[in-house]
């Protein structure tokens, strides 16, 4: 493939250094926009930015190919009115902020893809859901919602925009966390992996490997974006990724237990 530039913004955690990681592999140009300087050093340039604000990061954006938006606070923490109020307001001031900076650029990106959730459909306790499927009550349906809705109102007119609806993504630490794997393996070890519940609820997770393919195909291949705005519903809650699949995407990790192993 042709080198790409690729903006990811909030990309200092765990995905986004997987998935610069990743991009860089394959000879793409990454410029990572954080809050802070990155633990991790690495093939890409960074530009600090405060998630809600313009700002002499907005440069990054002036030519470059795609844009990524993974920022936001994270959900693992007690839900206090606080807490929720930044989780809401991360994502859709990050995401505002974005849209502005898209319009005082000269050269904005052709594509712009972010991370959504899962969660937007609720905890349906047997239901099959897929990009059709009603969404559910409560805080993530409701954070997933104003975020989507924002990106919509942000996004440029022809310009291509995704929302990969996901919850966890396991993987291996590069110094930045390994996701949800790090606080699951070790309840695990702590005797606590067993029957939570009726034991019948979904668990929506992934492969970062196979994220991190899905973020390249949806970056770099204009027939997966099925010239609308999709929403990719991925594996778990119960949830099927039926316009990935009819795209004829292919997991290399569809099953745990060969995720567990290659991972730990």
């Amino acid at each position: 493939m042709n080198q790409r530039t690729i903006v990811i913004a909030g990309g200092s955690g765990f995905l986004g250094i997987s998935l610069a990681s990743h991009l860089a592999l394959s000879g793409h140009r990454i410029i990572i926009l954080s809050r802070s300087k990155c633990k991790v050093a690495g093939p890409w340039e960074q530009l600090l930015w405060d998630g809600r604000s313009l700002g002499d990061w907005t440069r990054a954006l002036d030519g470059a190919d795609a844009l990524v938006n993974l920022a936001g606070r994270s959900v693992d923490c007690v839900k206090t009115p606080d807490n929720c109020d930044e989780i809401l307001r991360s994502r859709v001031e990050a995401t505002r902020v974005l849209g502005r900076a898209l319009r005082v650029v000269a050269r904005p990106p052709q594509v712009w893809v972010q991370m959504s959730t899962a969660h937007i459909y609720g905890d349906p306790p047997e239901t099959v859901c897929d990009e059709d499927s009603a969404f559910g009550y409560g805080l993530a349906p409701t954070v997933g919602q104003a975020r989507e809705r924002e990106q919509a109102t942000q996004a440029l007119v022809g310009q291509r925009s995704v929302s990969l609806r996901t919850s966890f993504v396991i993987g291996r630490d590069r110094g930045a966390g390994k996701g949800a794997l790090g606080k699951l393996g070790l309840l695990t070890r702590l005797g606590l992996g067993g029957c939570v519940g009726s034991g019948r609820q979904g668990m929506s997770w992934i492969h970062e490997h196979d994220m991190n393919r899905i973020f390249e195909r949806t970056l770099l291949d204009e027939a997966i974006l099925l010239r609308t705005d999709p929403e990719l519903a991925l594996y778990g809650r119960y949830v099927v990724p039926r316009r990935l699949l009819d795209a004829g995407f292919e997991f290399e990790f569809p099953h745990l237990q060969a995720a567990l192993d290659n991972l730990l």
